[in-house]
């Protein structure tokens, strides 16, 4: 593909927004942010946040198997009763969340039901693109931790992303984050069509922001290779296995998951008190158009295992106890199950917020079945709302020059 034709592309995507991704180029290390180790104020607190790139389910991760309108729109891919971790007489959680459970039984795990935005768009790469930039109403050249980053005095340590490429949230106006790569990672198998290895692979004379965009792009992109190495995760272990049963989250004991690999970076970095205020980590592949129940229960089995297992190693530090993590997914899917017995892209989904200094419980409007926007669960939550507080309660910084004066925040979810 062409150099103009793929810049178009990207542009177009809403991927290549941010020119200051550039700055962002320049790949850090370990030792970098080590250097920083003891730096970090013991009073404050760190965020993690963790992106499902693809679109997650809401609706079979947080359960409403009571609902029968659930049930009649899925027969095919809903869970029953019996079959989920129960949350109340109304919502439970995905059978291959065990952890996430124990976590919510002990007040360490929030839920936020119908978050989205107004004029939701269904397409991954704008969709993310305003997840990202925190702005739904324009493109935006700065992703918000870019702009938080801009206002903490710039240096790419204190806000990094354990990514195969800078996630273009931590592009601000005058600097970036940094990428550090994850040692020893094994990379994703081949992507398939030439289009898109193409339209993933830095080219020739190509502008160094573009290049970076197309990083970025091979992470946003769910891809069937993706989805056959789910297939094969699910031949070789049983996602509801419990964590328990897994070494915890350290750099031994077999293979890890990619998300799990990210986390303990995290965890060691945490631990050694490095100046970092802010982790970017993520996994892939919930674009489930087929064969949903299978893959997406294979798929939260590792993030039920990773995260689970980092917040256990979080809780025996007092470093640890200040960390928020967040997870999101750029939107959620349909209510009506596809003729292939999986879901289309939709809207509203649920934000997870997990660690010692969160009130745990479900928060926000349930969305309802029956009363939707052309198929689309309508949402209830502003997912600013979300990031003004993380910034105020997580990052002790005011939310109004990052968010363009966004008036909303959660209530009493972070202590």
């Amino acid at each position: 593909m062409d150099i103009l034709t793929r810049r178009k592309f990207l542009i177009a995507s809403g991927v290549a927004g941010a020119g200051a991704l550039a700055t962002g180029a320049t790949a850090y290390t370990l030792s970098d942010l080590f250097d920083t180790a003891g730096d970090a104020d013991p009073d404050s607190r760190t965020l993690v946040l963790v992106t499902l790139y693809g679109g997650n389910d809401g609706l079979n991760t947080v359960v409403p198997y009571a609902d029968p309108a659930y049930q009649d729109a899925r027969p095919e891919l809903a869970y029953s009763a019996e079959e989920v971790k129960r949350l109340d007489d109304h919502v439970g959680l995905n059978p291959a969340l065990a952890g996430l459970h124990g976590l919510y039984g002990a007040g360490r795990l929030a839920i936020v039901r119908g978050v989205g935005y107004p004029k939701p768009d269904r397409s991954h790469f704008r969709s993310m693109d305003i997840w990202q930039t925190a702005n739904p109403d324009r493109p935006e050249p700065t992703g918000w931790l870019g702009r938080w980053l801009d206002g903490a005095g710039g240096d790419p340590r204190l806000a990094v992303s354990f990514e195969p490429s800078l996630p273009p949230l931590l592009a601000g106006a005058r600097s970036a984050g940094a990428a550090v790569p994850v040692n020893g990672r094994q990379a994703r198998r081949g992507f398939g069509a030439e289009t898109l290895a193409s339209l993933a692979v830095p080219q020739p004379g190509e502008p160094a922001g573009q290049a970076r965009a197309a990083a970025c792009f091979a992470d946003l992109r769910a891809v069937e290779t993706m989805i056959a190495e789910v297939r094969e995760a699910g031949e070789s272990a049983e996602p509801t296995d419990p964590p328990g049963d897994e070494p915890a989250a350290t750099a031994t004991g077999g293979a890890q998951t990619p998300l799990q690999a990210q986390l303990d970076l995290v965890a060691q970095c945490v631990e050694a008190g490095v100046s970092s205020r802010v982790f970017s980590v993520s996994l892939g592949g919930f674009d489930t158009h087929a064969d949903e129940k299978q893959l997406q229960a294979v798929l939260l089995g590792q993030v039920d295992r990773a995260l689970s297992g980092f917040a256990d190693r979080m809780s025996r530090t007092e470093a640890g106890r200040r960390v928020v993590v967040a997870v999101y997914s750029e939107f959620g899917r349909r209510v009506r199950a596809n003729a292939s017995d999986g879901t289309d892209h939709g809207t509203a989904s649920d934000v997870f917020l997990l660690g010692a200094g969160v009130r745990g419980g479900l928060y926000g409007e349930p969305p309802s079945l029956t009363d939707l926007d052309d198929g689309d669960l309508r949402f209830g939550t502003d997912f600013r709302d979300v990031y003004a507080t993380l910034l105020e309660r997580v990052l002790d910084t005011d939310p109004g020059p990052v968010l363009h004066d966004w008036p909303g925040r959660l209530p009493d979810v972070v202590a």
